[in-house]
């Protein structure tokens, strides 16, 4: 429940986690209450790109840097048609914001899609708590949603957790639509949207891939009702225990060994295709600024992630599957999580991260030429 209102940055509001932990501050954007899971986003920057992307959905995200709104919004950094997080937390939110390409203010912007926020608290003593007692529901109140401490409590622990949550439909296109590739067409990839970015088309649309973005329910035959040249499983929200359909999806693919390549849930649904558990992380990876290793070249990326689940795979052994051999390809050096997968035995390779990373780093954007060679090496 929102209440647009201009008048939100003197308005009380209040933060419940549901471990009984309260924080008071201002509401920032809409009035009201909203609910989720909250998680912390180490990135400096980007809060545009973090807002759009459908994997924050159902999320209240906290930000780790104090200041956030400087650059405002504008209208071209969007990853997708909408803000998705359900609630916002930052510190110190800017009262001016100063960049030549702001349209409107951040307050505004979560005003006007009624995105409930909570500003003026001490969001370094939320992070630690989250870090030591791990990713939790969470509720944001102000205005006349406010009330006793107890009452708010008990509204935040009816919420529904984002463990057995599966998300992917409600955030994913329901028609399927083509980015047509820029210059001249070399390949086709049907990218299965489970809550893909717009910058992901765009960077194989950039090497010459024509992209037929397919709704999250597509089918094995409507994969190759486009004739692929390969596949794409995307990122998106919720538990990847959850997601049975997009498994049994990919294991056809698998199973025709047209080259593949998944980012995030995408890395998540090809472990549990593979055979591979997934785990819920104790408060997750989210931000862009996480150091990862490519074990085939041994080079160390610094990456954007946002994910709280991963997948259970023995790091040091090469693992046999249903579809041959496989073998972990990518390792966070922060906390030994999987952050990639590859065959040896057939052209199909994931990461936990994002390669797309419109607001940067850029280290991973040579995951999309990897693919091309797969596309290449296929036609070959």
């Amino acid at each position: 429940m929102t209440t647009s209102t201009r008048g939100a940055a003197r308005t009380p509001a209040v933060l419940v986690l549901e471990d009984g932990r309260i924080f008071r501050g201002r509401a920032y954007g809409a009035v009201g209450e909203t609910f989720g899971e909250a998680v912390f986003s180490t990135g400096m920057t980007g809060y545009q790109e973090t807002l759009t992307d459908p994997s924050y959905h159902r999320q209240v995200v906290v930000m780790t840097a104090p200041h956030v709104g400087n650059t405002g919004v504008n209208d071209e950094d969007m990853e997708s048609r909408k803000i998705w997080v359900s609630g916002y937390v930052v510190r110190d939110p800017a009262r001016v914001p100063s960049n030549w390409r702001s349209r409107r203010t951040l307050d505004e912007e979560l005003d006007a899609q009624g995105v409930v926020g909570i500003s003026g608290i001490d969001t370094r003593a939320l992070t630690r708590h989250l870090r030591e007692r791990g990713a939790m529901r969470v509720g944001i109140f102000s205005g006349d949603a406010v009330r006793e401490d107890s009452a708010l409590l008990a509204r935040v622990q009816e919420a529904p957790q984002m463990k057995g949550a599966n998300l992917s439909a409600e955030v994913a296109t329901t028609e399927p639509y083509v980015v047509p590739a820029i210059g001249e067409k070399k390949f086709t990839v049907a990218a299965v949207d489970l809550g893909i970015k717009g910058m992901t088309p765009h960077r194989m649309a950039e090497r010459g891939i024509e992209v037929h973005v397919l709704p999250a329910t597509a089918t094995v035959e409507d994969v190759y009702a486009v004739n692929p040249d390969g596949v794409f499983f995307s990122n998106g929200p919720g538990d990847p225990a959850t997601a049975d359909h997009p498994v049994s999806v990919m294991q056809g693919v698998l199973e025709r060994g047209t080259p593949l390549f998944g980012i995030c849930f995408g890395n998540q649904i090809l472990g549990r295709a593979l055979g591979f558990g997934t785990f819920k992380l104790k408060y997750g990876h989210r931000g862009i600024n996480q150091p990862v290793q490519d074990r085939t070249t041994g080079k160390v990326e610094v990456t954007a992630h946002n994910h709280g689940f991963a997948v259970d795979a023995p790091l040091e052994k090469v693992s046999e599957t249903p579809f041959g051999r496989a073998e972990v390809s990518h390792v966070c050096l922060n906390d030994n999580v999987v952050e990639g997968l590859q065959l040896l035995d057939r052209p199909a390779f994931s990461v936990q991260y994002h390669p797309e990373a419109a607001a940067g780093p850029h280290d991973a954007a040579y995951l999309f030429d990897r693919f091309v060679s797969l596309m290449e090496g296929q036609r070959a």
